[in-house]
């Protein structure tokens, strides 16, 4: 295959031309209720040219047989010719690289009968089934892929990847007369069939949280202190402030640029942000991205300031800024687009972690907020609403509550993060990222428990 592409490239006559070809085997297995949806398998090839002659445009096009490589090498740079750009196009300079990256398939999904993958799915589905007979409905997924990459450019980078990636989720729908409650569970890794073995716990715990809502009260709308679980404090980040990190976005837009000043601070000194994408075995880890730019840890916010944001080779030029390793595409079909990767509120040094209960000893009256059933975002407001959450009293976690509703300025609410516990951990769920048509983009978020010294909660106003 190598060969192949390279003989395409040396045919090529742009300044600058690369060619990705990814062959991907899937599996996928739903239940709703007690009854099995759907249990497919496929496989799908094809590549992606892109091209870039000095004054043009870029130049791509998307194939799925081989036998036309040449004719969209050609094709791609007829394009770039087609559509004059001034400023010109210019890429960050990187390092040209030549590896075999093969990630540890932990048991290899393509040798797993679906069969079995239906009973695996089949007994966790049945775990939140079994909880009780206000559980009237479920929705359980079960979805793997193992692709095979292959990169060149016309700078001397030659890359071979295999990339695995495994999810599974689990809704849990509780009803008691006209109240419907819901619980959640999702994980996924890029590994294999080995690590979603052993989860029936999880998926019997979100049923059981679904209907423990049932009897919960609403929480009583207002201004609180509230701690944030890992889970949402990393969605938190992800959503509200990640996207704004991403260049393309704060180089095409003014308003964006204006908030996103280096050097502006954005918190106290215990805050700190970064998005890893070479943290070992997460969703959003691979060994380079989809230009051939290694991957790496970036820092975005140290101490308080915002010192980084997420490039791919062409906004690291634009901005006179180095690239960053975060040009991704959700498959051949698409050009790669600056994406976040694993995405992070990073603890504090090892010695002056704290624990969750030294951020809620000194808490009178708050809410802990917990797991994450979405949000939206526009520039600097947000909106998210928690899978679940529990009222603090006297520095103590007391009665569970529902429908815990976060909004507001994130730039406020950063400076307002004034306690970070040292319990940091990934979370490694399914789902994906979506922007520009490309979803969903394989991404993890992590984060210790964060406490917000005072956020507005919405709930039951009238409570």
């Amino acid at each position: 295959m190598i060969d192949r592409l390279t003989a395409a490239l040396s045919r090529s006559r742009a300044d600058y031309t690369e060619i990705r070809v990814e062959r991907t085997w899937s599996t996928a297995v739903t239940f709703r209720g007690r009854r099995l949806e759907s249990a497919t398998a496929s496989e799908d090839q094809g590549g992606f040219v892109r091209v870039l002659h000095a004054g043009g445009g870029w130049g791509v096009a998307s194939f799925t047989s081989l036998d036309r490589l040449d004719a969209m090498v050609a094709r791609a740079g007829e394009l770039s010719r087609a559509v004059p750009v001034d400023p010109p196009i210019r890429l960050g300079d990187v390092p040209t690289h030549q590896a075999d990256a093969l990630l540890d398939l932990d048991g290899d999904v393509r040798g797993v009968p679906i069969a079995e993958k239906k009973r695996l799915l089949e007994a966790y589905n049945g775990a939140m089934l079994g909880v009780s007979d206000r559980i009237v409905d479920t929705l359980a997924l079960y979805r793997d892929e193992v692709s095979e990459y292959w990169y060149v450019n016309s700078q001397g980078t030659i890359l071979h990847e295999l990339r695995p990636d495994v999810t599974l989720s689990g809704t849990a729908v509780a009803r008691r007369d006209g109240t419907i409650e819901k619980g959640l569970e999702s994980i996924g890794m890029r590994r294999g069939w080995r690590s979603v073995q052993d989860k029936a716990a999880g998926f019997r715990a979100v049923a059981e949280r679904a209907v423990a809502l049932l009897d919960a009260p609403m929480v009583k709308g207002g201004t609180y202190p509230v701690i944030l679980d890992p889970e949402l404090a990393g969605v938190f980040i992800h959503e509200a402030f990640g996207h704004l990190s991403e260049a393309d976005f704060v180089y095409e837009n003014p308003q964006a640029r204006e908030m996103m000043t280096l050097g502006r601070r954005f918190g106290k000194p215990v805050l700190n942000v970064g998005d890893n994408g070479a943290a070992p075995g997460l969703r959003g880890t691979l060994p380079f991205d989809d230009e051939g730019t290694a991957t790496q840890d970036t820092t975005l916010i140290k101490d308080g300031i915002l010192v980084g944001r997420l490039h791919s080779r062409e906004t690291a030029a634009a901005m006179g800024e180095r690239p960053t390793g975060n040009a991704r595409a959700i498959s051949f079909r698409h050009a790669p687009i600056v994406r976040m990767t694993n995405t992070y509120i990073a603890g504090p040094p090892p010695a002056g972690g704290g624990s969750f209960e030294d951020l809620i000893g000194d808490v009178k009256l708050g809410v802990y907020a917990c797991g994450a059933f979405g949000g939206q975002t526009m520039l600097e407001n947000f909106s998210f609403t928690a899978a679940y959450g529990r009222m603090i009293r006297d520095g103590q976690v007391a009665e569970l509550v529902k429908d815990v509703v976060l909004a507001g300025n994130l730039f406020q609410t950063l400076d307002r993060i004034d306690h970070i516990a040292g319990d940091f951990r990934w979370n490694q769920m399914g789902g994906g990222c979506g922007k520009a048509g490309q979803f969903p983009l394989p991404v993890t978020e992590g984060a210790p428990h964060v406490r917000i010294e005072e956020a507005l909660v919405g709930g039951d106003v009238a409570a």
